[in-house]
């Protein structure tokens, strides 16, 4: 049996057991009195899936008829809101089947609030509602009440004297009691309106209270109490009692499918019990409401699909629960397979990276049941797309890193690295010596670098080797001839090349400089002009290439100048991640990315891969692919054998690091069809390393940036218009991507990085301070062929000198707003008595976590800023921290803190 496959297969079995039963154990199911009797009555509102119940919807008689069949087995009678544009249709379907009837009339504003001008229109409907509500109880005997206005004093859309005359004026025309819907409260209130009414219809929507649920039927009780003690005698009936099913908490009242089938048979029976008249809100669930916010499509007993969506008598259960139980696991079990394929898996390592998988198969089986038991209306299409477009990226990334995290913290640890493997790879004594041709392109350097870096060439411990200096597109003399008059005094085996009017940039200087390179040289060397290189690097590494297999060794990049400042400190340590870390997991699949100095590269090798292109801005990564394309080995080690020189500033980091992004994609659109089956020798590791490792980079960030942006662009419909804000299964990804990658990062450099926790804080904020620069660099591979073409800003206008004097303007601007956005969110919804027109927040936890997350995402242009703004000070000055230390050590002692000399034994 091949290693690893029973450790496989044993953390598969475990993990998905455990999987398995802890969705068992959390399966919710709960109790509550049975409906032994039909609902004393339902509000009705008959309208399909896809029709509007809003303003002056029409209805028709078969949707009506439809419905009154679905109703009639579960309820004694029903509630209409409205007696106009064929809602006068129900009551004499609903005689049909011997249901009852509390017919209404809509009622809206038909004054204008500051002149008090009748609105004609407005008057005119008003006018039909109570004519057609009228002509519906005179004419349908089974209408057993009729109401006049549904929280008509609530909305302030008529005063107490104008309602009360109205419902006067209906009573004198009808044969049955007339009433008003109005709120509990309001009743209390509104005695003059009271008194006009033969009984008081009080709605009782403890939702809207916020009241807990477990607390709704004994303050509904209470509220109908409350009202029999203010109007003795008089007849009193809960108009309206529910609770949705879905949508975003209101302060402790949180809405839940469970807690709705509870709350409902529980406040029958007790209603029943004590002789209360009720009507339950409402009959079926309306997706197209979209007035009552996030619970308005909710408050069904039925779903939009006429089905009840809860037993009336038994235990209460999530309908839905076994069949997202069985994808979550179905999906577990798909993401774990791949540990089958991985050699010398540990148990540890399995556990971690088998708990991931089924966290996410998890997760994604709550956002299909999420979108299955919601109805997906209007803007919920666009956050549907949204989610998967950018949602799904962020999966693999946050897979790729857990994998990385449990390969490092639990694996067996590098075996391929050549430093651990120096024995076989690199022979104690080398049988011979095959000539190496070191290539240096330079342009426009200055002359003392370039000579530091020649020095350090001419001290190599190895006997066969030339090197050429190749000055490209560099008219100054002043920076050529010195370094050929530098080369001319070392001898021969220093050739000096001054090329002018090279095309392709490096890659054309390094075609000439191979075109100059003795025929006897197997292995071309490169580095970069500012590079010195340590006296062994030919030495240990070039016997690698006995292997007649072998294509390609790296040596990773390091620098000698990060103590120039405390951003170049930053800088140098976010550099060693890629090379500590993810270089050498890469390197243990042959999978490591070259990147053009301190590489050697076999010469065979080189010439089948086509010599140096042009076709991208990162010809060294092109080539090493197209090398390891071929079917070549490549290796790497983790010993540093050359040290260069840092960015000068944040600018040129960011500049760099554009460059990078945008050659890389690049290097995509060259390269994608060499991954499709049978086009290249890669390998399915090789593949999976490429694939995974430019959506962790480029994709990732691009996604974020993205993501941030839209999150932003999404705070003024929040605000402004009362739009629900995206649900929790999407922005908790959000959070737990931030959580993963910060565990990633902090771990990681933990076990692999030389370095300290001050510089490894550095690291993050310069490695998260560049997202916004490599998701333009990812656009600007969409929008350009060649960065070349792409138009220069320029011109005195502010905005380009505000940028060209702060380096982090556009991500100063953005993070800022992100912030400010997010503050503001929490604010609006956490503290007391503040709200804006839209909103009546109350602690809602979907707000809570969108403000958070906006918060979160500001965090890597946040920190370009911070940069930028730390970089001029004198704060970044490693002298002016040095100066302080020793201050503070000069600084005398307080008396009596001076520590007791040692005791001699």
């Amino acid at each position: 049996m091949r290693p690893g496959l029973a450790a496989a297969a044993a953390v598969i079995a475990v993990v998905t057991s455990i999987h398995a039963a802890m969705w068992l154990s959390l399966r919710p199911e709960v109790s509550a009195p049975n409906i032994t009797d039909r609902f004393q009555s339902l509000s009705f509102a008959p309208f399909s899936r896809d029709m509007s119940p809003e303003g002056e919807a029409p209805t028709n008689a078969a949707q009506i008829r439809s419905d009154m069949q679905v109703v009639a087995p579960y309820t004694r009678g029903v509630r209409t809101y409205s007696s106009t544009n064929g809602k006068e249709l129900i009551a004499p379907i609903a005689g049909e089947q011997g249901i009852r009837v509390t017919a209404g009339a809509w009622l809206n504003r038909q004054s204008d609030k500051d002149t008090g001008e009748i609105i004609p229109k407005a008057k005119a409907a008003n006018d039909r509602e109570i004519a057609g509500v009228i002509e519906v109880a005179r004419q349908n005997r089974n209408v057993q009440a009729v109401v006049v206005g549904n929280e008509t004093l609530l909305r302030g859309d008529m005063s107490d004297d104008e309602l009360a005359e109205l419902i006067r004026s209906v009573k004198r025309q009808v044969n049955v009691p007339v009433t008003s819907g109005e709120i509990w409260n309001t009743w209390l209130d509104h005695p003059k309106v009271a008194s006009s009414v033969d009984f008081i219809l009080a709605h009782i929507l403890p939702y809207w209270e916020d009241v807990p649920a477990d607390k709704v039927v004994d303050y509904t009780i209470d509220a109908y109490n409350r009202l029999r003690a203010a109007y003795p005698g008089k007849r009193i009936v809960i108009g309206e009692f529910g609770w949705p099913s879905h949508g975003y908490n209101r302060g402790a009242s949180v809405p839940d499918p469970l807690a709705q089938a509870m709350i409902i048979r529980d406040f029958v029976a007790r209603a029943d019990a004590l002789g209360i008249e009720y009507n339950i809100i409402e009959a079926f669930d309306l997706p197209k409401k979209q007035n009552e916010g996030s619970v308005g499509q909710y408050w069904g007993v039925f779903d939009a699909d006429r089905d009840l969506k809860f037993p009336l008598s038994g235990p209460i259960y999530d309908h839905t629960y076994n069949q997202t139980t069985i994808l979550a696991l179905l999906l577990g079990v798909l993401f774990t397979l791949p540990l089958l394929r991985m050699r010398e898996l540990t148990m540890s390592q399995g556990l971690v990276l088998a708990g991931a998988a089924n966290g996410v198969a998890a997760w994604l089986a709550m956002v299909v049941d999420y979108w299955l038991n919601h109805y997906v209306t209007g803007g919920d299409y666009v956050t549907l797309a949204l989610s998967v477009v950018m949602l799904v990226p962020l999966v693999f990334v946050l897979l790729y890193r857990i994998e990385e995290m449990a390969a490092i913290a639990f694996g067996s640890g590098p075996r391929r690295l050549i430093d651990a493997r120096k024995a076989v790879v690199v022979p104690t004594v080398p049988s011979r010596f095959p000539k190496v041709s070191i290539h240096v392109p330079a342009y426009r350097e200055p002359p003392e670098m370039l000579k530091q870096t020649i020095d350090a060439l001419a001290a190599l411990e190895y006997p066969n080797f030339e090197a050429i200096i190749i000055i490209n597109n560099t008219p100054d003399p002043a920076m050529v001839e010195p370094v050929r008059e530098y080369c001319a005094a070392l001898g021969e085996r220093f050739k000096f090349i001054n090329a002018e009017k090279v095309a392709g940039f490096k890659a054309g200087a390094l075609r000439i400089a191979l075109d100059a390179t003795a025929p006897d040289a197997e292995i071309i060397g490169v580095i970069d002009a500012d590079y010195v290189v340590t006296p062994d690097w030919l030495k240990e590494l070039v016997p690698v290439f006995d292997d007649p297999t072998v294509g390609l060794v790296q040596a990773p990049q390091d620098h000698r100048d990060a103590d120039r400042s405390l951003l170049h400190e930053a800088m140098n340590a976010e550099y060693a991640g890629f090379f500590d870390i993810g270089m050498v997991q890469r390197n243990e699949d042959d999978a490591i990315v070259v990147h053009g100095t301190m590489c050697l590269i076999r010469r065979a090798a080189m010439l089948e891969a086509g010599n140096w292109s042009s076709d991208t801005i990162c010809e060294d990564t092109d080539l090493g692919l197209t090398i390891a394309e071929n079917g070549w080995k490549t290796h790497y080690t983790r010993k540093r054998y050359g040290y260069g020189l840092l960015p000068d500033s944040f600018e040129a980091f960011k500049k760099q690091r554009h460059r990078w992004a945008y050659g890389g994609f690049q290097i995509i659109k060259k390269h994608w069809r060499k991954f499709l089956p049978n086009r290249s020798r890669l390998t399915t590791a090789q593949k999976r390393h490429f694939v995974l490792g430019w959506i962790s980079w480029l994709g990732s960030e691009s996604v974020g940036a993205v993501m941030a942006i839209a999150s932003l662009a999404f705070v003024p419909f929040v605000l402004l218009f009362g739009v629900s804000v995206p649900a929790h299964v999407l922005t908790l990804p959000i959070l737990i991507t931030f959580l993963v990658y910060l565990m990633h990062f902090v771990s990681l450099y933990r076990l692999r990085v030389e370095t300290t926790p001050m510089r490894m804080l550095g690291a993050a904020v310069a490695a998260s301070a560049v997202q916004y620069t490599v998701a333009k660099a990812v656009l600007d591979g969409f929008r350009y062929k060649d960065l070349a073409f792409a138009r220069t800003a320029k011109g005195n206008n502010w905005l380009a000198g505000a940028a060209r004097s702060f380096p982090a303007l556009p991500e100063a601007t953005l993070g800022g707003l992100l912030l400010l956005a997010g503050i503001a969110l929490l604010v609006l919804n956490n503290w007391p008595g503040v709200a804006l027109t839209k909103n009546d927040w109350r602690h809602i936890r979907e707000i809570n976590l969108y403000g958070i997350a906006l918060m979160v995402q500001s965090l890597p242009f946040v920190a370009a800023a911070l940069i930028g703004a730390f970089e001029p000070s004198r704060f970044n000055q490693v002298a002016f921290w040095r100066a302080l230390g020793a201050k503070l050590s000069l600084a005398p002692r307080r008396p009596g803190l001076t520590p007791p000399p040692a005791v001699a034994d």
